[in-house]
């Protein structure tokens, strides 16, 4: 039994209960054990984060060099993958006078994606967003929500002016306040998560939901996010409940899913020249592994000799920060090291969630959960990777 035909088997009803067809593709916006403390659906967020703060100190920015080399790709589901127009390459380098955050809409469904300069500090933000489907149910576009959220998050950050170090759980927070306050917004929720790359190497995580990152080093996988979930495909989400559907709660039982930046996971990293950083959306990792991820960036890094053999092991090319740039590597459009990576994942993640027969992490979770549930094969879905390439320029060729 497929799980499209499992909802009315099972005799549930989606408003109310989290179904085995995911409560992303279902209404995900109901769940009984999870009470939420507001009431009100437009509540100010605001709060005073716990998140340490870092003050620049004149001995740390002369150390500062670390760069972070971005690339996206991205493919909405139902859609074929152009891997010469769906993809993105942000180059920031902060001594460059040009500086350009991404600021568009890709056509990436409704999942989103940003990266930024940090005002003049050095620093790039850079992230991902994955909008709720189950909110079309409601007659609310998700999409609008999470991109939203990222155009926030990339203004935000661009227009810092702070002396403290900015963190990305205070960015994700500065982004939800926004994203409330914007009345063309009338609902929806949205996974996310960013990061802060500082110039000393210090990253900042902030993970809420089922979206993830992973960072790998020398040819192995380094360190990765968890998801956060309240059950079974059931993640944490950012969102605005609209009045009527908290009449309808009301009447119908359940309480909205309701979660806060407040409630992402944070986690500090220190990276170093040569580390790859992943971030995707669910799309990316219910149908490819770490192992499977290791394979593609492994592929590539080596390929091109970001990653070469030496004498202790892998090593760190001389080429790498060349290879980074525009034009780094022989490519008509994914012409840098970062975006081929991501193009590559995202390539094979799409090509995973249309494999009938092949049984991804989806649906070993599934078979995990629901023992007689005959579910096979990918999991269908948007998809948005973006790739961080760790540079410091004082190494090797730039």
């Amino acid at each position: 039994m497929h799980l499209s035909n499992s909802i009315g088997f099972l005799g549930l009803s989606p408003l109310v209960h989290c179904s085995l067809n995911t409560c992303r593709i279902a209404p995900p916006i109901f769940y009984q054990q999870c009470p939420a403390p507001w009431a009100d659906h437009r509540l100010s967020p605001h709060w005073h984060t716990n998140t340490q703060s870092y003050r620049l100190s004149h001995t740390s920015a002369q150390q500062s060099n670390i760069a972070y080399r971005v690339g996206a790709a991205f493919s909405a589901k139902g859609r074929r993958f152009n891997t010469k127009q769906d993809l993105y390459t942000f180059n920031f380098d902060r001594r460059s006078s040009e500086k350009r955050p991404f600021t568009g809409r890709p056509a990436s469904g409704q999942d989103a994606f940003f990266v930024s300069n940090v005002g003049s500090s050095g620093s790039t933000a850079f992230g991902v967003a994955d909008g709720v489907g189950g909110w079309s149910d409601s007659g609310i576009d998700s999409a609008d929500f999470s991109h939203a959220l990222c155009r926030y998050l990339t203004k935000n950050a661009r227009d810092n002016a702070e002396e403290q170090k900015l963190g990305a759980q205070t960015l994700l927070q500065q982004g939800y306040v926004d994203v409330v306050a914007d009345k063309t917004i009338p609902g929806g929720g949205s996974t996310a998560c960013i990061a802060v790359g500082h110039a000393d190497g210090h990253l900042e995580v902030a993970n809420l939901g089922d979206s993830g990152f992973i960072q790998f080093r020398l040819n192995a996988v380094h360190n990765s996010s968890n998801p956060q979930t309240h059950a079974f495909n059931t993640p944490y989400q950012l969102s605005i409940i609209p009045p009527r559907i908290l009449a309808r709660s009301r009447i119908f039982g359940g309480t909205p899913l309701h979660d806060f930046p407040q409630d992402a996971s944070v986690t500090h990293h220190q990276v170093r020249h040569g580390d790859v950083l992943v971030f995707a959306t669910d799309g990316v990792w219910d149908n490819l592994n770490p192992s499977e991820l290791l394979q593609i960036v492994s592929r590539h890094m080596t390929g091109f000799q970001g990653w070469k053999a030496g004498q202790q092991g892998t090593e760190v090319g001389e080429e790498l920060g060349a290879l980074t740039q525009e034009g780094g590597i022989p490519k008509e459009k994914e012409n840098t090291l970062q975006t081929s990576i991501a193009v590559a994942i995202t390539g094979e993640a799409k090509a995973a969630s249309l494999d009938t027969k092949r049984d991804g992490p989806f649906a070993k979770e599934i078979h995990k959960f629901y023992p007689h549930e005959d579910y096979r094969g990918g999991k269908v879905d948007d998809i948005t990777t973006v790739v961080a390439l760790v540079v410091d320029p004082r190494k090797g060729n730039k």
